[in-house]
């Protein structure tokens, strides 16, 4: 619900700060005095329309702020969306708020970030309904029709049951639908993943093999010059000739040397030990270059085989993979294709007779859903109508309009020989379009809500339709304008009892030229226009005790014991309808 409320230079609104509770608050005034340019101010901040026009004169920027706790019914929408868009801040508190400066530009802000006013729209209809302004009048929209009536009907374990066949025909369907489009191109396809798998397996390729071949194709290609330089490097290691003594022999003198010198002179010792390691590792490299020289061949057979070999892989990399890992892997995948591809002509006839048994359970389930929503649609015709008879709409007829949609793969109906062959479109709801309709006046017919055109019609119409779905409408805060155009004191303590019956399960603002009606309210404000050296501006007061009745009084007429009289015992008798015996 709305808890507060603060308004800057916002038409002749200077500078305001409301604060909310629970219930019915009401908002009384003259005519001008400014209550509608609140509403219209709370539009804005709901994502409404945003101009420079709305700018108090001088004023470089307008305002309007509002902090709005959420309860069980909204929160889990508002959440979704604060979580998504990276906005949460509070789990039970959202704050919106919305600028327009003087060139026009408006900025639109939730829990203090910027966001477009899109994301401010989408947040709003889940916080705030207004009655009177259709633009922001949820329950015009079809769309939320089902739905309310489900809720009313409290349809939800039929709904679902129904949503779990509807979840596994969706997954049956999808998993049909890719195995069909496989199937329909699966000759060609068939041929050509046969022919990748035969060529990859076929290869007998094993992780790395690459680098080893580079690595022995090296080796071969330069046999003659690897043997010499070894044979070389092992010469002048440990063989030596005549003229120049092997220089492992030649170490093996420094060691002995340097060991005698160590002996003598410790502080050497470090430099012997160092020269000991020296011949250790010159005899280690004349051992190693032994061993590389017995595997050292020149053998081109060998070289022009894994000249080959490489150039297999290479081909298998360029046409399947940048690496043999990516190949291997590539090669998998076709495989398991391919055998998805050779099983799906019997996998396709077993989702085949799936689906045929879903269908026939969604459609039963989504006949008891229709039945039990046409059952209620009844019972909320005549509590509608009844709502409207109390608000002296008593020629107003109120119906709730069943569409359905034929579409070939849809579910099929059950029944006659004549049913056989007809499917209906459906979705996770059935396949049941709902429309509430409405003929205000005899001889109008049935038209859709939206089409009302009396403001004065809508509002009570829409607070026939919140009393009777309360329960229901999960939005918190609903705000009626105009609901007490065209009718009198007598329907205005009806239509104040109904709001304060609809303010027990929601926070209702309503603004009212009735008395009968303000005696309701839970919260009483006066709006207010004054002039200070020649400025207009307008002022919101609490009205409490006395106060309260001297401005009952003043909607009545102009103040005088009389009135005053009839002031008290006009709220006097709301308390006493309101307050159980």
């Amino acid at each position: 619900m709305l808890t507060e409320l603060r308004i800057e230079n916002f038409a002749i609104i200077d500078k305001l700060e409301l604060e909310f509770s629970s219930g019915l608050i009401i908002f009384t005034g003259e005519t001008g005095a400014g209550k509608s340019i609140i509403m219209d101010a709370l539009e804005m901040l709901l994502g409404g329309r945003a101009d420079a026009t709305v700018l108090r004169s001088n004023a470089e920027r307008a305002s309007v702020e509002g902090g709005f706790k959420l309860s069980p019914a909204n929160q889990a929408p508002v959440l979704e969306i604060l979580k998504r868009e990276d906005l949460l801040d509070d789990e039970n508190f959202v704050t919106l708020a919305r600028d327009v400066r003087r060139e026009g530009r408006s900025t639109a802000r939730i829990n203090g970030r910027t966001v477009n006013v899109t994301l401010l729209k989408e947040i709003g209809k889940y916080l705030v309904d207004i009655h009177g302004q259709t633009e922001h009048l949820s329950i015009l929209d079809p769309h939320t029709h089902l739905g309310l009536l489900d809720r009313f009907a409290n349809i939800e374990p039929l709904l679902t049951t129904y949503r779990k066949s509807y979840s596994s025909l969706q997954a049956v369907r999808r998993e049909l639908g890719g195995l069909r489009a496989t199937q329909a191109d699966s000759k060609r396809r068939i041929e050509m993943l046969t022919f990748q798998v035969e060529e990859i397996e076929s290869a007998r390729i094993k992780p790395g093999e690459d680098e080893e071949l580079r690595l022995e194709r090296d080796r071969l290609a330069n046999s003659e010059s690897l043997a010499s330089n070894a044979q070389e490097a092992l010469q002048l290691l440990d063989d030596g000739a005549p003229e120049t003594p092997a220089i492992t022999d030649q170490m093996g003198r420094v060691v002995t040397a340097l060991a005698a010198i160590a002996h003598a002179d410790t502080k050497k010792t470090e430099l012997s030990n160092l020269a000991e390691n020296l011949f250790e590792n010159l005899a280690d490299i004349a051992h190693e270059l032994r061993d590389y020289l017995e595997i050292i061949e020149y053998n081109p057979k060998r070289l022009e085989e894994v000249e080959e070999r490489l150039d297999l892989l290479h081909r298998l990399m360029r046409k399947y993979g940048g690496t043999l890992e990516t190949v291997i892997k590539f090669g998998r995948e076709t495989r398991s294709e391919l055998e998805t591809i050779s099983s799906a002509a019997e996998k396709i006839g077993e989702l085949e007779i799936k689906e045929t048994a879903l269908l026939k359970e969604l459609s039963e389930r989504a006949a008891a859903l229709s039945e039990k929503r046409k059952t209620t649609a009844t019972l909320l015709s005549k509590s509608v109508e009844t709502e409207l008879d109390d608000l002296k709409m008593a020629s107003a007829h109120f119906s709730v309009d069943f569409q359905t949609r034929p579409d070939p793969s849809g579910l099929p109906l059950g029944g006659g020989p004549a049913a056989k062959n007809t499917r209906l479109a459906f979705d996770g709801t059935g396949y049941d379009r709902v429309e509430f309709l409405i003929a205000p006046n005899p001889g109008e017919g049935l038209k859709p809500l939206a089409k009302i055109a009396s403001g004065g019609e809508t509002s009570r119409l829409m607070l026939a339709l919140k009393n009777t779905l309360a329960r229901a409408d999960q939005i918190p805060s609903l705000v009626f304008d105009e609901i007490d155009q065209g009718i009198g004191g007598r329907v205005g303590g009806v239509v104040g009892q109904k709001l304060w019956k609809l303010g027990r399960m929601h926070q209702v603002f309503c603004i009212t030229h009735l008395p009968q009606l303000a005696a309701f309210g839970d919260q009483h404000y006066r709006v207010q226009k004054v002039v200070n050296q020649s400025r207009t501006t307008s002022t919101v007061t609490r009205m409490q005790g006395q106060e309260r009745i001297l401005e009952l009084a003043q909607m009545l007429g102009e103040v005088t014991e009389g009135t005053l009289r009839s002031a008290h015992e006009i709220l006097q008798s709301a308390q006493q309808t309101i307050t159980p015996p």
